[in-house]
């Protein structure tokens, strides 16, 4: 356990492992106090928007959302994890569709983000929302430079928020990018910043450490394909974005870590077989969300081998075939790890996170690449546009 919102369960085996002193002192020295990028995680760190325009932005009740990977990406896990608090209603263009933008009379905020004010799909889906919504009112997340949505800003009369530079648009989930539309969806941004609160636990930093030293010992023996088993529906924009955040940051060099996301126990029917007894070059990780209300069956209609589901909700199935997946990888060697959520709030969020950003860095200092570059992705934007030309 390393919080009180989150029961955790490390890698079995580690006991085995001999604790690497190298990533202790990778984590120390990435967290030196006023690291840029670690800042965002903090309630230190300071935003380039102001109270008094949030307040005016949360009259509002409908948003359009428009990005593509990390500039929406945390906020879909946002809006889908903490539903239950949320009143506001969000829509999220997060890629090219046939499909058309309707037309609508309703008044939106349109919040645009973009980190180089470039992306061709968020321009794209933009320029049809402009279109065909004329009464929004636009705001514009981007850096501050000399790019297009600045000049189309400019010339709309749209708000500019700073998107700051040494923020890359995967790690920016508790700075601008992903707080402002928190604001507007009514949460409570401060509590989501459980840097500082983690950091004072030894028991998580050991954690942590354990954990990251045991994935890095995965990689070196083959075993590089990162499978999330998800028991949480509410939890699969939260993955998305981790599978992003995984795959951008250490798929480099011939390197990395392949992230798999599976729906369970839906992928019992189709998945289970190849991950128990398909090649061994996986490692799990099992995440469900407890305490969640969900339907009871009906006793009258349960009997013969069935009556044990008399009285069950739906989550007390589904946390009963997480189990017991559990204990067939374990009698089976598989290598997991298990996370347990014991609440939905911002603060179980914002600690999930800051687990898996850290994590994410510090492999990427053990495999000698750079997490926070993505060269590849910019050769397939220049040879798009080329190809547009």
């Amino acid at each position: 356990m390393f919080s009180k919102n989150i029961i955790f369960k490390n890698f079995k085996g580690l006991n085995n492992i001999n604790q690497n002193k190298k990533i202790n002192k990778l984590l120390k020295k990435e967290l030196i106090i006023n690291h840029p990028l670690l800042n965002s995680l903090t309630n230190k760190y300071k935003y380039s928007f102001k109270k008094k325009d949030v307040k005016k932005l949360q009259n509002f009740k409908l948003y359009n959302l428009i990005g593509m990977g990390g500039s929406i990406l945390g906020s879909e896990a946002i809006y889908d994890f903490l539903n239950h608090k949320i009143k506001k209603k969000f829509e999220f263009y997060n890629n090219l569709k046939s499909k058309n933008i309707t037309k609508s009379e309703n008044k939106k905020v349109n919040l645009i983000i973009s980190k180089s004010g470039n992306t061709l799909e968020t321009i794209s889906n933009f320029n049809l929302i402009l279109k065909n919504q004329k009464k929004n009112k636009n705001v514009i997340i981007t850096e501050n430079k000399n790019n297009f949505l600045t000049l189309l800003a400019k010339k709309l009369k749209a708000e500019i928020v700073e998107h700051k530079n040494y923020i890359g648009g995967r790690y920016s989930v508790l700075s601008e990018v992903g707080m402002l539309p928190a604001q507007l969806m009514g949460l409570n941004e401060r509590k989501f910043k459980r840097l500082n609160y983690l950091m004072k636990s030894k028991t998580f930093t050991n954690l942590l450490i354990q954990n990251v030293n045991f994935i890095y010992k995965c990689i070196s023996k083959g075993k590089k394909n990162s499978v999330i088993l998800n028991y949480d529906e509410k939890s699969e924009n939260l993955f998305k974005w981790y599978q992003q955040l995984t795959a951008e940051s250490l798929g480099k060099k011939s390197k990395g870590v392949f992230p798999i996301v599976s729906s369970m126990p839906k992928d019992n029917h189709s998945l289970l077989q190849l991950y128990l007894e398909g090649p061994k070059n996986n490692f799990f990780t099992f995440f469900n969300v407890m305490n969640d209300k969900s339907q009871k069956l009906e006793s009258k209609n349960l009997f013969n081998q069935f009556s044990i589901l008399k009285k069950k909700n739906i989550n007390e199935i589904v946390n009963s075939q997480k189990r017991a997946t559990e204990n067939v990888f374990s009698r089976k060697n598989i290598p997991f790890r298990s996370f347990k959520a014991l609440n939905r709030s911002e603060e179980t969020l914002g600690e999930l996170f800051c687990f898996f950003i850290l994590e994410t860095i510090l492999l990427g200092r053990l495999l000698n690449v750079n997490p926070f570059d993505q060269p590849s992705v910019e050769l397939i934007k220049a040879e798009t546009r080329k190809l547009l030309y």
